[in-house]
């Protein structure tokens, strides 16, 4: 390693440390599976490599090998989500603040077959189908009902769908309107 990549780590890693100290920490043990202890941040001095900023970097930083956070799941603990959605949207929203009260901090959205393959719920071909082994959504309004009394600015909301992924994401960001919150406010994956 050269005496400039040596600087530009020593720096990186200051101001890694500077943001580090500046973030609330779970109060929890960080180790292995096999019990050993993870330490908050290693550097080429403990992994020995030599291109350490452009193929590793720091935490939070470019090339992101070690996640999108400075201080990963030691300050914020990841979302936990179940899986859930079924019949009605009224249904399906009683199930997600059920699972909210219950500890989840996300929710995950799975759909019907006729909303997976681009039907809405009065077409001849999504018979027998509707809200089966996922909820159905055909319009703003049975999204709006989904999403009824929670904080998606809160609320990390994930929607398990291919084809359809753009409406369904157009609905929840009018939604999301609807509510007063910015899409800025917004996470999640779809």
């Amino acid at each position: 390693m050269n005496d400039k990549e040596a600087n530009l780590i020593k720096r990186e890693k200051q101001e890694w440390e500077n943001k580090y100290s500046n973030t609330t920490i779970r109060d929890a043990d960080f180790t292995t599976v096999s019990s050993m202890e993870v330490s908050s941040l290693s550097t080429p001095d403990t992994l020995n490599n030599k291109s350490f900023i452009k193929g590793i970097g720091f935490p939070g930083s470019y090339p992101y090998t070690r996640g999108i956070y400075d201080t990963m799941y030691r300050g914020r603990l990841w979302t936990m989500r179940q899986f859930a959605g079924f019949g009605s949207p009224e249904q399906t929203n009683e199930r997600f603040k059920f699972l909210l009260e219950h500890g989840q901090t996300g929710l995950s959205t799975a759909f019907d077959m006729p909303v997976l393959m681009g039907y809405d719920c009065d077409s001849p071909r999504a018979r027998g189908e509707v809200g089966k082994e996922g909820v159905s959504i055909s319009t703003i309004e049975d999204m709006k009902i989904l999403l009824a009394d929670i904080d998606l600015g809160k609320i990390s909301t994930s929607m398990t769908v291919n084809s359809t992924a753009s409406i369904l994401l157009a609905m929840y960001l009018v939604t999301a309107e609807n509510k007063e919150i910015k899409w800025d406010k917004l996470r999640g994956t779809i």
